[in-house]
Parts: structure tokens; C-alpha cells; sequence
């Protein structure tokens, strides 16, 4: 069988996709307060074009699959979808990236599909007046219950926190606290300039080392050994239940062993995140090409995939990343 190797020998077996731009917070990091420029529904994927472009890719060698937003929860029949999903038996695991608001009610469905194994939770703050200034809408109490259940649950949780310069930089060593008494992992990411505008004024920058300096000046940690293409750098705790990480998202020392391409919700081929986007594949599908044809596109594009992010935002063609992360797959 072929299988998806880019031309540095990295194996490409993960896939992340957004199944809509839309989303019900307006996080400043992520986008103006007046939102963005949604697509016509039309332009989207449609959950069938979606599930027929992962099992093409599972049929080269894709085992594992991020779908993300937006908010993934606030397209219709998205469970439906992932139910669709757990029918392909070549697809190890699901796992889900949201903000948390809308997942409360459907935790019970979610533990039945066994392939749904990780929950990625955004929580940018412990304190409900902040985390409503950086949302820029009134759902902490939703969120923070949700967090709770699902740290009770079967599935495996993740808390997503983006470190924001003059704003929840006091409540990292908060966030650490959590895993003494969870099993959880808290990871923290480097701010990136994907808001939509381009990048908002930082007071300083909290990069990996800073975030974890300020870690270490409370607790004593001891380094994880990661798997090789973990976007994260991860980190114990003695007597933590819990685990800490850090994603340097945006210094980028991570790419070397990078696994990974995207799809947005209007099926744009990336294999960078910091690309500005490589093929449609929407169109592609539409116009009547096989899974043959498929097949060789994925296998010709991922060949094109750059060494680092850095080279994939050089080679852009559309200017600065500027993009919103709603847009772009968060």
C-alpha cells in the first residue's frame, strides 16, 4: 500500500480537520469582536465529501484525526458525523478539539464511540470575569461544568490554554495546580498572530521558555518523554496526578518531526499550518475525480510539504498569516 512520506522521510499519519469556520465565542486571540467573514453553507464540505476524503487517507497510511472548528459542536448533526467516523476501520482514534460550551449534553453519546479517545478543552482562565473578557461572552459556568465532567468521564482530557501576554499570565502555575488532585493535562501554547487582523499588541512574550521558567519557579518538574512527533513538551510533577506540556507553537521548534496536514472546513488542502493553503480539494471532489485520483493528489501534495513552518510562511503567496484560526482549523 502507499503510504503519505513527505520528501524528509517524515510519515504522514495525521489528519487535522475543521468541519465548520463558525463559532458561538469570539476569543480575542482567534478573531475581531465583530467575528469574521463566514463561508455560504454550500462551500463547505459536506459531512459526506468529509468522510470520504478521510477514508481515502486512511487508505494511505492516516490512522488518527483532529476535528476542530470553529467550534466543531455547532454544526448540525456533528455527532451523526462522528458516528459516520467510527464506521471506518482504519481510523484509530477521534479526537475533538472545543471550547466546551456546547458539549454538556452529548459527554454520554461521546463515551459510547469508543474511537473518540481525547478531548482537547480551550480554557484560557480559572476566573470567570476574565475568561468572559478574553471570549467575550458570559459561558465560564457552562465551560468550567463541562470541564468537570469531562474529567470524570472515560475519555482522555486535555485543557488547551493560550498564554496571553497582560492578561492570564497569573494564573499559569493556577492551571499547574489542577493536576495535583486531575488527571488532566494542561498544556500551554505560545500565542500565535491568527486573529484575524494580525497580530495584537503584546505587552512581552511569553514564549516555551518563559512559560516554563514561571513553572518552575512553583513547582519542581521533570521532563516527559514525549512520542517523537508530540506537538507538545511535556513535563511531571511529584505527586501530581496530572501532567503539564508546552506547545511552541509559535517559535516553532517542534516541526522536525511533524506528522501532520490539515483541512479546512471548505476543504483546503495545508500542510503547514503557516501555509496559506495548497489545493481545493471541495472543488477537486466536485468537478468528479475518483479515489484514485484522490489518492495521487494527497501522495503529489504531501511530497510539497515544507521542512518548517518558517518555510512554509516565507513561500506564502497571500502575504502575512493573518487569517483567523476559526478559518484557518484551531
Amino acid at each position: 500500500m502507499s503510504t503519505l512520506v513527505d520528501s524528509f522521510g517524515r510519515q504522514i499519519n495525521y489528519v487535522r480537520l475543521a468541519v465548520t469556520d463558525r463559532c458561538n465565542l469570539r476569543c480575542q486571540y482567534c478573531m475581531p469582536a465583530h467575528g469574521i467573514d463566514i463561508v455560504p453553507k454550500q462551500e463547505l464540505l459536506t459531512f459526506k465529501e468529509m468522510y470520504r476524503v478521510i477514508r481515502v487517507l486512511t487508505e494511505l497510511g492516516v490512522h488518527k484525526i483532529r476535528l476542530t472548528g470553529g467550534e466543531p459542536f455547532v454544526r448540525k448533526d456533528f455527532i451523526g458525523f462522528l458516528e459516520m467516523l467510527s464506521y471506518n476501520d482504519l481510523l484509530e482514534d477521534i479526537n475533538i478539539t472545543t471550547n466546551g460550551a456546547l458539549i454538556s449534553n452529548h459527554i454520554d453519546t461521546l463515551e459510547k464511540l469508543k474511537k473518540v479517545k481525547n478531548i482537547n478543552l480551550s480554557i484560557d482562565s480559572l476566573q470567570a470575569e476574565t475568561f468572559n473578557k478574553i471570549t467575550r461572552r458570559n459561558v465560564f459556568d457552562e465551560v468550567f461544568k463541562t470541564m468537570e465532567l469531562l474529567e470524570k468521564s472515560s475519555m482522555n482530557l486535555k485543557l488547551n490554554v493560550v498564554v496571553q501576554s497582560g492578561i492570564n499570565t497569573n494564573e499559569i502555575n493556577d492551571f499547574v495546580a489542577l493536576t495535583k488532585d486531575k488527571n488532566i493535562a494542561v498544556r500551554f501554547i505560545e500565542e500565535m498572530p491568527f486573529n484575524g487582523k494580525g497580530q495584537r499588541e503584546m505587552q512581552e512574550s511569553w514564549n516555551y521558555n518563559k512559560i516554563l521558567n514561571e513553572i518552575k519557579s512553583e513547582f519542581d518538574v521533570a521532563e516527559i518523554q514525549s512520542e517523537k512527533s508530540s506537538t507538545s513538551r511535556n513535563f511531571s510533577i511529584e505527586n501530581h496526578k496530572g501532567t503539564v506540556g508546552i506547545i511552541p507553537a509559535f517559535t516553532r521548534t517542534i516541526c522536525g518531526d511533524c506528522n501532520r496536514i490539515r483541512i479546512t472546513s471548505t476543504g483546503t488542502f495545508k500542510n503547514c499550518l503557516f501555509d496559506d493553503g495548497v489545493f481545493n480539494l471541495r472543488d477537486f471532489i466536485r468537478n468528479g475525480a475518483s479515489n484514485d485520483d484522490l489518492k495521487e493528489l494527497f501522495l503529489s501534495l504531501v511530497k510539497k510539504k515544507p521542512e518548517n513552518g518558517f518555510i512554509a510562511e516565507a513561500n506564502r503567496t497571500k502575504g502575512d498569516v493573518s487569517e483567523s484560526m476559526s478559518t484557518i482549523g484551531g
